[in-house]
């Protein structure tokens, strides 16, 4: 596959070292350091400032968009028009509004997208899900997660704190994974309630988010993302009948990441215990990728899809209630 990277930040950077055998064709940033960057490590990689020029390279399979949220729908529906397959990461749009019309457009076309939901594919989590989706746990009953960071110096003068470029704060930010990983274990939530606040930062965003999502079952998932989370954390807790799956630490500054099974036992006291420890590096990005491209390859379902994230857009509006419009 030949791959085309909109927007080499931080998260553009990540995809462009997770592309395996691939071949990165293209990359567009209006930063000139950044291109320099790209220019030093794949010199044989074209770099421009112009996005439309690199959605339209004649040889690109893979459009990739991480730029900031307000661009992510317009440029992956200008690649899907154009032919190719596409991974935005998340949260995809910053309203659902925003996201219909690539939503609208995907029923009539034989290309793929992809949003880029990759906590899902964590070892930690892939491995709860598997151990969830094979009954022993019984059913499902709630799940608590939370999920957070400290910020950095000048975080309220980055473009995550302009509601018009990114659409919302933390909610929006790290709050959209937990509310996928929920959609993930436990299904459609009917009943959304929560509220946002903004406790430290001084910006018109929320640097806060907490979170009552209900199934149509009484499944429940209470939910915490932060920005004023000093020391950074992960932490998801899927509750059953028989037993609770534990998973803490993403890698990194997140500490190493850890999936805890707790099973109960007939005569109930202390859960037999087994723990899963996933020391090294953050693979995630590079299985999401492998991923997408076996089911281009393959014509099998996403996991991450469009739809998870119109349906978490839903919900974040829901709490907003009209807050940043």
């Amino acid at each position: 596959m030949k791959i085309a990277i909109i927007g080499y930040g931080l998260i553009g950077e990540k995809r462009s070292k997770a592309l395996g055998n691939n071949e990165l064709v293209i990359v567009a940033d209006k930063d000139n350091d950044r291109t320099r960057r790209i220019s030093e490590i794949n010199p044989s990689t074209k770099v421009t400032a112009a996005w439309q020029e690199a959605v339209e390279h004649p040889t690109v399979d893979i459009v990739i968009v991480s730029t900031t949220n307000d661009w992510l729908a317009p440029i992956s529906l200008h690649a899907l028009n154009h032919g190719k397959h596409v991974i935005v990461e998340k949260p995809a749009a910053r309203t659902p509004e925003e996201l219909e019309p690539l939503v609208n457009k995907i029923l009539s076309s034989e290309y793929k997208v992809k949003v880029g939901f990759n906590l899902r594919y964590h070892p930690a989590i892939k491995k709860a899900k598997e151990i969830s989706d094979s009954g022993v746990l019984g059913n499902l009953m709630f799940i608590r997660g939370r999920y957070g960071h400290g910020g950095r110096i000048g975080y309220e003068q980055e473009w995550r704190a302009d509601s018009k470029i990114s659409g919302g704060g933390e909610l929006m930010d790290q709050g959209i994974h937990l509310i996928d990983l929920s959609r993930w274990f436990l299904g459609e939530f009917k009943t959304v309630k929560g509220t946002v606040e903004t406790y430290y930062w001084d910006m018109p965003v929320e640097d806060n988010a907490f979170l009552a999502l209900r199934t149509e079952k009484g499944q429940t998932a209470w939910l915490h993302a932060s920005c004023s989370e000093w020391k950074n954390l992960f932490c998801l807790e899927i509750y059953g009948q028989y037993g609770k799956l534990q998973i803490d630490g993403l890698g990194g500054s997140y500490g190493i990441e850890r999936l805890t099974y707790y099973k109960m036992l007939p005569e109930m006291g202390p859960p037999e215990t087994t723990i899963w420890e996933y020391p090294g590096a953050d693979t995630s990005w590079e299985s999401e990728f492998g991923a997408f491209v076996n089911s281009i390859k393959d014509r099998a379902p996403l996991c991450g899809d469009l739809n998870d994230a119109y349906q978490a857009l839903q919900i974040i509006k829901k709490i907003y209630g009209g807050k940043y419009e």
